[in-house]
């Protein structure tokens, strides 16, 4: 119980850059308010929604942002993944990034410990398969020079993308959210 009182605490916190993003909070601290089952139990879906823990890594001296070519999605997201029962979402951050990447977690020196940003989203891929991840974004300091030992068998690639090459790309082809969460993160740092 004390680990949703402090996911809520974080959404809670959390100031919405627009519209979507206000809505999608109150959609979160409604569903955290109605229920204590919120993580993921059973590959894919259950329950529907359940609890993602997204970052982005961030190199501050262009903006860019590391992003994953993910097999089962089919499009450029930031790392991430679904938080375990009980864990805390600090903690998949954590996890996921030695997984997926193979380095440690730096948490960007504004943002610390905290989400930036927050989704509710439909999943992609077969409809047996769709459910809803409710994703907390956290921003972690990165570098274009740093060296990454990412996980093949989740991903096709991964490479950096500048704020102007997430624009220009095709909607289809990256996470859906992503240039509205790059917008609050420039407004938030600068760059």
């Amino acid at each position: 119980m004390q680990v949703n009182d402090e996911i809520r605490a974080l959404v809670e916190a959390l100031v919405p850059v627009d519209e979507l993003e206000a809505e999608h909070r109150a959609e979160c601290l409604a569903w955290l308010a109605g229920t204590h089952d919120i993580f993921r139990r059973e590959k894919p879906r259950t329950p529907s929604p359940h609890l993602v823990a997204y970052f982005l890594l961030h190199d501050g001296t262009d903006g860019s942002v590391l992003l994953v070519d993910h097999r089962n999605a089919g499009r450029w997201l930031p790392s991430g993944g679904h938080v375990e029962p009980g864990e805390h979402p600090v903690e998949t951050v954590r996890r996921e990034v030695l997984e997926e990447l193979g380095v440690p977690a730096v948490f960007h020196p504004r943002f610390g410990e905290r989400p930036t940003f927050l989704t509710v989203s439909r999943t992609v891929g077969a409809p047996a398969d769709q459910h809803v991840d409710v994703s907390l974004w956290f921003v972690l300091s990165g570098s274009r020079s740093q060296e990454f030992v990412p996980d093949l068998g989740e991903f096709r690639d991964v490479r950096w993308w500048t704020p102007q090459e997430v624009a220009a790309a095709a909607p289809a082809t990256v996470e859906p959210h992503l240039g509205r969460m790059l917008g609050k993160l420039v407004s938030l740092t600068g760059g």
